[in-house]
């Protein structure tokens, strides 16, 4: 059977058209602006998927910490296990070989893989649930250094107040379900269930953050809760109709009176982090149509919008 309109198989243009990755320039004028260092001022460094680092010159705290970043057919048909080289770069690309605490936000590889040996390498404290408990587990990772989270329950490092919310999984996820044993390496990606979900909450010197890696949203779950920015988990948005990305924008940011949104995990996390980010192949999301939402609804809304760029210091906290 021939492909093209009308008989349901992807034609030979169409499937050109899904292998290409948007360019960025179209939303140049968006990108975060750099933020110089300050003593005690908060400053955040994106790098790469939900892996954000926050710090004010005395502690710091990241989400997620993923580097290895394999490739697309390493996770298809091979095992993982998590490069210590890429690590190593994407904490000098971070400025920083110390942390106090790193925060999971659910227990898909591209989360959960190298958090073990993140919080190893810098001394720092491991959170997240008991999937990432197994995950920890299976890399050999202190016991006593992972605290499992309790949601809705604050508590405090240095100047920063965490707490952890209920979250929900994007539209397809393709590993649900808990890790119920210790999880040994290498393992397949699908071998990293999803686990319990979360939006973290962040506090610090009064005001308020929070961020939220997946593209969906637990009615209620933020009741409450207030945020000037909120870093938005936007992967697989683009894939959704008007009226999911109307109510997941009203459940982040309108409820939470965020008046700055900066998208997070756009980007193609089978690219390794030294070369230049690029969105997701159309085949697997609609860039375009994320970055069209966004800017229209943020436009009519009053809300700043700002792209992250890998590695740049900024202010969260910027109008």
């Amino acid at each position: 059977m021939k492909g093209g309109a009308g008989h349901g198989v992807p034609g030979v243009l169409e499937v050109l058209r899904g292998l290409r990755a948007p360019r960025l320039e179209p939303w140049a004028q968006w990108y975060e602006a750099g933020a110089p260092e300050r003593p005690g001022a908060l400053r955040c460094v994106f790098l790469g998927v939900s892996t954000l680092l926050f710090h004010d010159g005395e502690t710091a705290v990241l989400t997620d910490g993923f580097f290895s970043r394999p490739g697309l057919l390493r996770m298809q048909f091979g095992r993982l296990r998590p490069d210590r080289r890429r690590i190593e770069d994407g904490l000098r690309r971070a400025g920083t070989d110390a942390l106090d605490a790193v925060f999971v936000v659910h227990s898909h590889y591209d989360h959960a893989l190298d958090s073990p040996a993140v919080a190893a390498a810098t001394g720092a404290r491991l959170i997240g649930s008991a999937s990432t408990r197994n995950i920890a587990l299976g890399q050999g990772f202190p016991d006593e250094r992972f605290q499992q989270v309790v949601v809705g329950e604050p508590f405090t490092i240095g100047r920063f107040t965490l707490t952890a919310l209920p979250a929900r999984h994007s539209p397809g996820d393709i590993a649900p379900g808990e890790i119920g044993r210790p999880l040994r390496l290498p393992v397949r990606a699908t071998d990293y269930r999803t686990g319990a979900c979360y939006s973290l909450h962040v506090r610090h010197d009064g005001r308020e953050l929070l961020v939220h890696a997946s593209a969906h949203s637990v009615p209620g779950a933020l009741d409450g809760y207030a945020a000037e920015t909120v870093y938005l988990g936007v992967g697989a948005l683009g894939k959704q109709d008007e009226a999911f990305r109307e109510a997941y924008w009203d459940r982040l940011v309108t409820a939470t009176g965020a008046r700055r949104v900066v998208p997070v995990h756009w980007d193609d996390f089978f690219r390794p982090l030294d070369r230049p980010l690029r969105p997701f192949r159309a085949f697997l999301d609609d860039f375009p149509a994320t970055m069209d939402f966004l800017t229209r609804t943020a436009a009519r809304t009053g809300v700043s919008l700002a792209l992250p760029v890998p590695g740049r210091r900024s202010d969260p906290w910027a109008s």
